[in-house]
């Protein structure tokens, strides 16, 4: 009984998964960046801020390394 149970749980969540990408698929594709440029004026990049992401990245993976080699500091001590 519990196998057919789980059985059917997971056909459930393939058939639910296999939907979603389907819906994905068929979405129409986004307009153009910036709207309309009728004066020939090249548009700006956007102004995402990428520095701060990547500051905050090498914050991180600095404390994780520092956090590993403190430990196995301790471990061989």
């Amino acid at each position: 009984m519990k196998k057919t149970i789980v059985n059917s749980l997971n056909i459930l969540i393939i058939i639910f998964f296999l939907s979603i990408s389907v819906s994905g698929i068929a979405q129409p594709p986004p307009p153009p960046p910036g709207g309309s440029n009728t004066q020939g004026n090249k548009l700006d990049g956007g102004g995402a801020p990428i520095g701060g992401g990547l500051f905050i990245l090498l914050g991180l993976a600095a404390a994780y390394g520092g956090r590993k080699i403190y430990n196995l500091r301790k471990k061989h001590l």
